[in-house]
């Protein structure tokens, strides 16, 4: 790493966590605590230790290989990024564009700026400039298995299932209610947010396989008849297709109220092409923000999202805000509806209760102030969505709770009833497509085990790869200068013109300039410090060389006591310390905390011995049919 890189590195470690200094921690605890025992040697060879390091990985519910994506598109290589993304996610063109992006605040560039990495936007630019890939994809064999599986439902988690199955010769049958496949993706998610032409290519590839056929127009009306038919198993991913209402006066005495949901595949579909110019939207999360910036669209000049609480509670994504924002959607706090005002059968608008907020040890308190009136032509309602089981008979051994809701098992997916299996928003509500598609992989493993007499509990382990990327005395296999680069901003169409039609994609996507930036603001978190502690010889190279003061060699203890004890104290304990085994000389412990750590390979370019080495860690997912091994 080159001097600059290494200033700029520790600069900006000093900006952003001076508070971790040991003297303000040490101010916050009286005493250490009283020891237990030393901590035991860190088990390297557990795929999970590493795994939780890279913490885009572990945060994002696929596990995908983010950092190794990443290096992929440096490189100029875009199919094969696109492949990795596929694995694990099996839509990269669609979560490129819609995904919630858990992996993002966990992203290890916060330790050193504010913003991470465009993870999301970056899994976009893989997916657009891939090129063809057929041949690479995978097939349904001809030789089948003799087990039929059927999908209630088209969406992402139903989908994905079949993307899981179908390579080891199940013969797939998935019920569709509407015309045409991608459930909530394709009904809920308007099309200037995703493309028609993205989810085409995507399902495609999953429909393409073989031995699956899809029945449109084709709702199911009794889980009894279909159990009937003598399928070995089903899945159920219909999602949760029912808009919650809000019940106060006058809500049934005009059609101008609308909910989200509804409305949202009734504009997707055809059936509605305007709407009025003031427009209330009630609620705040995604939902009602692809509702707002859809009135704009078609009509709306006065568009509010009205919010209950202040905007820290919001449950919309905070780039979802800034674009209704940036449309000119006005989002409002503090007003709760109390009653729709109809005259002779004409909305005129809605009367709300306001609130002053305050928050008090970290609650919200909310006082009523007084009432106001907003004229509206229309009201969109988006609160919140259920899913609704009213073709599931309730005699045929699968159980519900008092909500209405299925009895599923968190980690088989499996109802009450054997051989019936849940995923996505039909198991426990709504969440983002990348769950969907994380719940469809632990429930295909869950059918082939139950199609194959494997009880559901025997779930297929990670493996992982740990391979050194040493190429020379002070040379690696990836680039480990830190880049200072700020966060690339998304380019987007211009006001007017993504206005002129509902389909027109706001987002433009990076340039290939952008790219190039983004890129090298990955840290390379998959890149592992590894330590030979026989090999050490304790002369403080790599602690005098750490930019972010992570090592520390010290006499070993109780995990609360050597976390105070270390160079600088490690109070994050969501995240593990790395303990080596006795040391050579002294017994002491080399310790490493993974919460600080920016793997800037510093370490080993320094130590004298070869002690500590920069390794890569593949973490080796297994998917049903496929025990997790070398190669994939």
């Amino acid at each position: 790493m080159c001097a600059s890189a290494l200033s700029c590195l520790r600069a900006a470690r000093r900006r952003l966590h001076c508070s971790r200094k040991r003297g303000n921690v040490l101010a916050k605890t009286a005493h250490y605590s009283k020891l237990r025992g030393p901590v035991q040697p860190t088990d390297v060879r557990n795929p999970n230790y590493f795994h939780k390091v890279v913490d885009c990985q572990w945060a994002c519910p696929a596990h995908t290989n983010v950092p190794e994506y990443i290096r992929l598109i440096a490189q100029g290589r875009y199919a094969d990024a696109y492949i990795l993304n596929r694995e694990s996610n099996v839509f990269p063109g669609v979560l490129g564009r819609t995904c919630d992006r858990p992996c993002e605040p966990a992203c290890r560039r916060t330790r050193v700026e504010d913003k991470p990495v465009a993870i999301c936007r970056l899994k976009r630019v893989a997916a657009d400039l891939r090129g063809d890939v057929t041949d690479r994809l995978p097939k349904a064999p001809a030789q089948k298995n003799g087990k039929r599986i059927a999908l209630v439902g088209a969406g992402p988690a139903s989908l994905a299932v079949a993307n899981d199955l179908l390579p080891i010769g199940y013969e797939i049958t998935i019920f569709e209610k509407l015309k045409v496949p991608g459930g909530l993706m394709r009904s809920n998610i308007p099309s200037f947010r995703l493309p028609q032409k993205i989810l085409d290519d995507e399902i495609g590839m999953i429909l393409g396989m073989g031995n699956v056929e899809i029945r449109y127009d084709a709702p199911v009306d009794s889980m009894s008849q279909l159990l009937e038919v003598g399928y070995d198993a089903v899945f159920v991913g219909s999602g949760a297709p029912r808009g919650k209402n809000l019940e106060i006066p006058g809500r049934y005495d005009t059609d101008r109220i609308h909910i989200g949901i509804d409305w949202l595949e009734s504009v997707a579909f055809g059936h509605i092409d305007k709407i009025g110019e003031r427009v209330l939207i009630i609620g705040v999360g995604n939902t009602a923000m692809d509702c707002c910036r859809t009135s704009r669209r078609l009509g709306g000049k006065d568009v509010k999202v009205m919010a209950r609480k202040p905007r820290g509670y919001f449950k919309a994504s905070p780039w979802e805000l800034e674009d209704a924002e940036e449309e000119q959607v006005a989002i409002v706090i503090n007003h709760e509806p109390k009653r729709f005002v109809v005259e002779g059968g004409m909305l005129r608008g809605v009367e709300f209760q306001r609130y002053s907020s305050r928050e008090e040890g970290g609650k919200l308190t909310q006082t009523p102030t007084d009432t106001v009136f907003l004229p509206a032509d229309d009201v969109i309602l988006a609160i919140g969505q259920e899913a609704a089981f009213p073709w599931i008979e309730r005699d045929i051994g699968i159980e519900f709770d008092k909500w209405g809701a299925p009895l599923v098992d968190k980690t088989t997916h499996a109802s009450t009833r054997p051989g019936v299996f849940f995923g996505g928003d039909a198991a426990w509500g709504p969440l983002n497509i990348i769950w969907a598609v994380e719940h469809a992989h632990q429930a295909a493993i869950s059918i082939h085990n139950h199609c194959q007499g494997i009880a559901l509990t025997e779930r297929p382990k990670p493996g992982m790869n740990l391979a050194t990327t040493k190429m020379g005395l002070h040379e690696w296999a990836y680039k480990n200068d830190y880049n200072p680069a700020k966060r690339q901003k998304m380019n987007h169409v211009d006001l007017v013109e993504r206005f002129k039609k509902l389909n027109v994609e706001v987002e433009i996507g990076f340039s290939a300039e952008q790219t190039a930036r983004e890129v090298e603001r990955c840290l390379n978190c998959d890149i592992q410090t590894a330590f030979t502690d026989s090999l050490c010889i304790e002369c403080d190279a790599c602690i005098d060389i750490c930019p972010v003061t992570c090592l520390t060699i010290a006499e070993n203890g109780e995990e609360s006591d050597l976390r105070l004890r270390l160079s600088a104290p490690a109070t994050n304990k969501t995240q593990d310390l790395y303990v080596s085994g006795a040391l050579p000389q002294t017994k002491r412990v080399m310790v490493k905390d993974e919460d600080m750590c920016v793997h800037c390979g510093l370490c080993a370019e320094r130590c004298p011995t070869a002690a500590w080495d920069m390794q890569k860690f593949d973490l080796l997912i297994p998917y049903a049919g496929r025990q997790a091994c070398n190669g994939r």
